[in-house]
């Protein structure tokens, strides 16, 4: 469980990403960053990004990205960068942009959800489940996802035929049989496997 100490001077900044698993599009990571030990009150009534609807999500964003109380900053990781590096480095070189991006105004120590690490040099922990433990962390896993969800309806209108509205880019039945007949777009994830059925 997070159990960091730091001094009230500095900043807390929660990471977490979404897009990990998809076919095709960015893997996006965002970063929510407050004062440590001064939460702010309507934090405390937000929910990890899986646990609400698409409207709920959205309306969470608003909140979140239009509050004076917190900074936010988000990455975008192109399929390029992840068929090249991996997915696993492009989720951490992501947490390290949005991290760099915060911390350039304050001192601050990070946490992250999951999987996702830091440079040495940085001061973090990492928290499973941590979208589901702490709201600051939840806070960011509800602007990456909202994030990367309009990305791919943008990424819709340029590529229709894979239906990147309704799935956002996972791998559904549909999008594999879409894969099958189309071929993989610019956007695709050339390094992640295809089901054998319909490659």
């Amino acid at each position: 469980m997070f159990n960091m100490k730091a001094p009230e001077d500095k900043f807390i900044i929660g990471i977490d990403e979404a897009g990990r698993g998809p076919l095709a599009g960015p893997v996006v990571v965002a970063g929510v960053a407050h004062r440590y030990g001064r939460r702010p009150v309507f934090l405390d009534r937000i929910k990890d990004s899986k646990k609400l609807t698409p409207k709920q999500r959205e309306e969470w964003f608003i909140k979140l990205t239009r509050n004076q109380e917190i900074s936010w900053a988000v990455a975008r990781i192109w399929p390029a960068v992840i068929d090249k590096i991996n997915i696993a480095r492009a989720a951490n070189l992501g947490a390290r942009k949005v991290f760099e991006k915060l911390s350039k105004s304050f001192s601050a120590v990070a946490v992250l959800d999951g999987s996702l690490y830091l440079s040495r040099k940085t001061t973090f922990d990492t928290v499973i489940k941590g979208d589901e433990k702490l709201p600051v962390v939840a806070a960011a896993s509800i602007i990456a996802k909202v994030t990367r969800d309009r990305i791919m309806q943008r990424l819709h209108k340029k590529y229709p035929q894979y239906g990147f509205n309704a799935h956002k880019g996972y791998g559904t039945l549909f999008h594999r049989q879409r894969i099958k007949k189309f071929g993989r777009s610019k956007i695709h994830r050339k390094s992640f496997k295809v089901s054998p059925a319909v490659a």
